[in-house]
């Protein structure tokens, strides 16, 4: 299992890096509609389990995607904005009440509304990228971070269960463990990091709105991250999934990789556009 994760990262670091260093919007948008693709296709899935018309969907949204791409028609802080209402009002409450029955119009309903947010999340980072690539990276960094730390926290010192009923390993201590990591060392990057770090998400913020606001966003960030990766787990909960699908060997799927990331993204593209 270790050697497949190794191998399938390394192919797609092949991949990813070059895009970003050497800055080019057309083969980063190529890149970007693809994984779109795969994760609405894991979405239909997820919340259809064993439907055949999964791949027809999944094109049809790309299709749309790409379009908006290459007109320019992205209209992002509408999407992000839309974005953070549907995690607000739909996705977030459903961790205490749950999500409808499978094969319900409820679940058709929610599948197409979790759609729109993976639309506007990718939406966020062809946004994102298109500031710098820098840029984008470092918002993801802070959902890495807290990841990392929440993992490492909850293995010391996790006792009390976060959710468990929708994903029994994590806890407070992990989750709290992970918001000091990201404000350590993104306090760190923009007290210390100079020119290095003077184009990143926290010192672009820092800048722009003091460190009480930076430090608030951050933990906002953090707390959004949390809630994004909790909704996928229960989405495969019920579906009897362990991953989102097997797309990428070791690592389960795409949405697997970006379920944190859904609603942090429009986040930190909204914030973005005032900087």
């Amino acid at each position: 299992m270790l050697k497949t994760r190794v191998i399938t990262a390394i192919v797609l670091l092949a991949v990813l890096l070059p895009v970003l260093y050497f800055n080019n919007f057309t083969a980063f948008a190529v890149v970007a509609t693809v994984f779109f693709g795969a994760a609405v296709w894991e979405c239909v899935r997820l919340f259809n389990p064993g439907t055949g018309s999964a791949h027809i969907i999944a094109l049809v949204w790309t299709a749309v995607f790409a379009a908006s791409i290459l007109t320019g028609h992205l209209n992002a802080a509408f999407w992000a904005a839309l974005s953070l209402a549907l995690w607000i009002a739909r996705f977030a409450p459903s961790l205490k009440f749950g999500l409808p029955p499978l094969g319900s119009p409820s679940n058709t309903l929610l599948s197409l509304v979790y759609g729109f947010a993976i639309f506007g999340c990718f939406v966020a980072i062809v946004v994102l990228f298109s500031h710098s690539p820098r840029f984008l990276l470092s918002v993801m960094a802070i959902v890495w971070v807290a990841d990392i730390g929440a993992y490492f926290s909850g293995k010391a010192f996790g006792k009390r269960k976060l959710a468990p009923s929708i994903s029994p390993g994590k806890s407070w201590e992990g989750a709290i463990g992970g918001g000091i990591a990201v404000l350590v060392l993104a306090s760190l990057s923009v007290a210390y990091g100079g020119g290095a770090f003077a184009d990143t998400f926290a010192a672009r913020v820092a800048g722009s709105f003091g460190w009480p606001a930076l430090l608030a966003i951050l933990v906002l960030m953090v707390a959004a991250s949390i809630v994004g990766d909790l909704f996928e787990s229960q989405l495969k909960r019920r579906a009897g999934m362990k991953d989102s699908s097997s797309l990428l060997p070791g690592h389960g799927g795409v949405l697997d990789r970006i379920d944190a990331l859904i609603p942090v993204l429009p986040l930190a593209a909204l914030i973005g556009s005032r900087l």
